[in-house]
């Protein structure tokens, strides 16, 4: 979970909480309820903050994934991602999107060439 990584990161950088808080613009109450999992979908802004602050990627704090790993998808990619799942997409929903989204792109194509 998001909020098991941000909590173990600040710790391993000696920050506490309200340092953090600070640091970031963020109230602590905020940063105690991702960390203890109460909020457990923050904003692509809070985790950008948070991470810049760390020193770490968003990759690593929303995947746990390591800095190679998060090579292999660039941050315009996962600010698309986290805004479909806080606007309450599925997984399922979202590849339904992209195959109706595809199927329409392909129809246009063969449109434009038949005509």
């Amino acid at each position: 979970m998001i909020g098991d990584r941000i909590k173990a990161t600040r710790k391993n950088r000696g920050l506490s909480m309200a340092e953090l808080a600070f640091k970031t613009g963020f109230a602590k109450s905020y940063i105690s309820s991702i960390e203890r999992g109460i909020q457990s979908n923050p904003t692509i802004h809070f985790v950008e903050r948070v991470a810049s602050e760390l020193g770490v990627s968003i990759y690593f704090l929303m995947q746990g994934a390591t800095e190679e790993e998060s090579r292999l998808l660039d941050k315009d990619w996962v600010v698309l991602v986290v805004e479909a799942m806080n606007y309450g997409l599925s997984k399922q929903e979202f590849r339904e999107y992209l195959e109706m989204s595809n199927g329409m792109v392909r129809k246009g194509v063969n449109e434009f060439v038949s005509n």
